[in-house]
Order: C-alpha cells, then structure tokens, then sequence
C-alpha cells in the first residue's frame, strides 16, 4: 500500500492522465503544479511509486500509471468523491468547501466503511461537482459531455459538471445558477471577445468569459429556458 503522500502522487497522475488528449505521459511539471511542490521533490517520489511497481519513468519525459498504480488511484478517486458526497449531502457542508476536507479524510477512511456511506449515498455516479465517481471495480458512468464554451446558441442544456473546484469559482457558479443539474440556455457567442451570452432558468442572463465557459461541462436537453433579462 502506498503511504498517503504515495496516493495523492497516483490520484494527481491519474487525473492529469484523463485530460491527455493522447496517450503521452505525464511530466514532472504536471505533477509538481498539481501537488504544488518543488519538481525534485516529485522526481524522489516517482522513483520509490516505480520501485513498488505502482508507475513506470522516463527520464526528462514523464510517468504512466502501471495497472496496478491505476487501480490504487481510483480507490482514492472513488473515496475523496464519495466523502465529497457525504459532507454536503449528509453533513450539510457547503460544496465549495468539501475539497479540502476530502483530501484529508481519502487517507483514513478503510474501503468497508467507504462501502457503507456508497450505500447510504444509494450508490451515486457523480460527486456535488458532477465528478465521476468510479464504482468498487473502477469503472466510471459513461457521460457524454461537451463544454459549454463550444455549446452553439439557440439550444437548451444542462449542466453537467465543473471542473473547477476553487471557492471562488464555485461560489459565482452557485450566484449564477450554474450547479450541475440546473438548465440553461446559450443565447450567444462572441469568439472575437472570447464571451458566451446563457440564460439560467429563472435567472437573468449572464455573459462569461471563454476561460470559465469552458470549466463547465454540460448535456443536451429538450425544452425552453425562460428568459429574464
């Protein structure tokens, strides 16, 4: 078993790994600006998760997950969205703040008893971001999402996910009614001013800028979103 340090290493892998439009391996730097940490630091780390079989290494090119340093990252994958889940769906925190609070408890909780909250949850696919959440064999929920930044106008969407889970953020996407779940629709975009122009249902309309547009993913839906200018 990795130590705690080893697992935020294999998760922070495994998600840079995901967004990989290739399968190109993931570099030094990656990692070090996911963990936030000096990259001799990361270079130490990596040698010891390859020793135990968890990653292979390339000098000066980057890390690839082994099958078994996958299968590790997605049990604590599994477990920070599952205790993500339970704060605000249980425990009432505010999902703006269940992050930090999940990247400690990943490391405590035993898989029986991240077993039973899954169960209490009623085995949910997605965290309060929209998050998959890899079931007890590591296979996620198919979804197929596109960024709202590439969204064309004049139809109708629901937000799916947000894949930036900083407060700020998070706390102009719920000022918006921009949380996952909630329907919209794209009334505009300006490629020239890098702007897309929704309308939130029930909400008057906002204009954001492409950089937050695509940090939200959404899906095809049906029907018209009232609008309040």
């Amino acid at each position: 078993m990795p130590t705690s340090t080893g697992e935020d290493y294999l998760k922070a892998i495994l998600l840079a790994e995901e967004k990989q439009t290739t399968n190109g391996l993931v570099t030094m730097g990656q990692i070090a600006s996911a963990l936030e940490v000096a990259p001799g630091t990361v270079t130490a780390m990596v040698k010891t998760l390859e020793k135990n079989g968890l990653l292979s290494y390339e000098p000066y090119n980057g890390v690839r997950l082994s099958d078994d340093g996958r299968r590790a990252a997605l049990h604590v994958l599994r477990r920070h969205r599952l205790i993500e889940l339970f704060l605000v769906e249980t425990l009432g925190f505010d999902w703006s703040e269940v992050h930090e609070e999940a990247e400690q408890l990943e490391h405590v909780m035993s898989e029986k008893l991240i077993g039973r909250v899954d169960a209490l949850l009623g085995y949910p696919s997605v965290d309060p971001h929209g998050d998959p959440i890899p079931d007890d064999t590591g296979k996620f929920r198919n979804a197929e999402l596109i960024s709202l930044v590439d969204c064309p106008p004049g139809k109708a969407f629901r937000i799916a996910r947000v894949s930036d889970q900083g407060g700020a953020f998070l706390r102009f996407v719920d000022r918006h009614g921009l949380k996952p779940g909630s329907q919209i629709a794209v009334h505009q975009r300006d490629p020239s001013a890098d702007a897309v122009t929704i309308q939130p249902e029930r909400l008057p309309q906002v204009t954001i800028g492409g950089e937050a547009a695509s940090k939200l993913w959404v899906e095809t839906v049906t029907g018209v979103v009232e609008d309040k200018k």
